[in-house]
């Protein structure tokens, strides 16, 4: 169902006296004119004050007119409109529809369009000829942002997916906070959750959660174009521009089953359920609050969103979101028995020569062994498992932020030598640990001989013509 208001544009007009102008000395836009100066009504009411003995002067006061344009007027036998002769051709001809491309991307703005066209495009023309031509681009803009269309979706059909930054104090230190809000188009109900970044991560794990809060998914998410979400465009065999998504961003909505949708490119009022959800988490639930830590923010979230968001009467469908989602919650595609994607993605690493691994900005410690080597990382839970040929020879606490170091003791090659120089080898070493951790072996046999012995061998040949020659 669509559903569309029109906003008419007598209302943005100054003052009362241009209302009653309406329709008499404004024509409306048209490409070849500027504008009836004069219109057909009113010429004929000059005419007939100036037969009345009127003074130009007095005809200019009472109609709010330049005596040129009165006395022009009066001249006139007949009526007849104002145009402005067309020029056969325009230094900016050449360029006419990059201009109306790229003009509501810099906001109309005829400086930005003017210098992008000296240094990109070899426009010899000048900068009034450039605001010229963008006034009735930026006019068509502003008459197009009157008509509002609201476009509602069935139970289920739709949910919109946005990011919003808000500064709160956390103690004393002042910290940005990016809530994640999604919220399903036909109840209008949203879940929110605030993180310290953007990062795929943060999205997947607050789309999953999402998920589980409302006990299913819609068949369609809408976004706008977030680099999370979309790396960029390519040019495909028609010639047209499409938009490519991020691979880890297409291969989580490929293992949910759903389909993304993004928004034309500047076009985010597209989304404005969850615009509006966002202004008014906003507006009402961090004003007058404090909080400790994120933790705290987000427990108080929780409660905000089950106390007050999904029990308001929402302003457009006048029902509590609550109340509108039982009708919805019944065809939402049930996500409670599939497995986290986050849990099941594998991801591959090279162990670096400090013998650690990077994820996501974090490192984490493998055994020294393994440098060099590629490992598999699977998160389960809270912790981090690292694998080499299928066997488990890490497992670490996922740390938040970035920058961040997990170490642990036994995987330093320093504590191998330190435990090399006490103890021999033994079954135990060449069997394996019980826990199937991969840790350097518990004994070293190492066996102490005179250097002297050196030196005797490699006179006797023993290392062959290669040793000699190093020696």
């Amino acid at each position: 169902m669509e559903r569309e208001s029109v906003v008419s544009d007598v209302d943005a007009l100054p003052g009362p006296r241009a209302r009653e102008r309406i329709g008499v000395t404004v024509s409306g836009l048209k490409p070849d004119t500027e504008g009836d100066v004069i219109g057909r009504e009113q010429w004929g009411a000059i005419q007939a004050r100036r037969a009345s003995g009127a003074t130009v002067s007095a005809i200019a006061r009472e109609f709010d007119l330049d005596r040129k344009t009165v006395r022009r007027c009066l001249k006139q036998a007949d009526w007849r409109p104002y145009g402005r002769e067309r020029h056969a051709a325009s230094v900016l001809d050449a360029h006419r529809s990059w201009l109306v491309e790229r003009a509501p991307q810099v906001n109309y703005s005829a400086r930005i369009l003017y210098q992008e066209l000296r240094a990109q495009r070899d426009f010899a023309g000048s900068y009034e000829t450039v605001k010229l031509a963008v006034r009735p681009l930026r006019t068509q803009a502003c008459l197009a942002s009157l008509t509002q269309r609201r476009f509602e979706t069935g139970p289920g059909e739709q949910a919109q997916v946005d990011w919003g930054q808000i500064t709160v104090r956390f103690g004393d230190a002042r910290t940005t906070v990016h809530v994640f809000v999604m919220t399903l188009g036909y109840s209008r109900r949203a879940y929110a959750e605030g993180f310290l970044h953007e990062r795929i991560g943060d999205l997947l794990a607050a789309h999953e959660r999402a998920f589980a809060h409302f006990g299913g998914r819609c068949e369609f998410l809408l976004y706008d174009r977030m680099r999370t979400v979309v790396l960029g465009t390519v040019t495909d065999a028609d010639g047209k521009r499409r938009p490519t998504l991020n691979a880890t961003f297409a291969a989580f909505a490929d293992h949910w089953s759903f389909t993304p949708r993004l928004c034309r490119p500047y076009r985010a009022q597209t989304k404005g359920k969850v615009e509006s959800g966002v202004k008014y988490l906003k507006r009402n639930f961090v004003p007058g609050r404090t909080f400790a830590d994120l933790d705290d923010f987000n427990q108080q979230l929780v409660g905000w969103q089950a106390e007050v968001a999904d029990q308001r009467i929402h302003g457009t469908t006048h029902q509590r979101p609550i109340e509108r989602f039982a009708d919805e919650v019944s065809v939402l595609v049930p996500t409670a028995g599939q497995a986290s994607f986050l849990q099941a993605m594998v991801r591959t690493r090279v162990v670096a020569d400090d013998w650690l691994v990077s994820i996501d900005g974090n490192r984490y410690s493998v055994p020294f062994g393994l440098i060099g080597q590629t490992v598999e990382v699977v998160r389960a839970g809270g912790s981090w498992l690292i694998r080499h040929r299928g066997r488990l020879v890490a497992e670490h606490p996922v740390l938040a932020g970035r920058a961040q170091l997990s170490v642990c003791p036994q995987h330093d090659p320093g504590a191998a030598m330190r435990n090399a120089r006490k103890h021999h080898v033994g079954p135990a070493a060449a069997s394996g640990p019980a826990d199937g951790l991969w840790r350097a072996p518990d004994t070293l046999m190492v066996e102490v001989r005179d250097l002297a012995l050196y030196d005797t061998l490699l006179e006797a040949g023993a290392f062959g013509d290669s040793a000699r020659e190093v020696a």
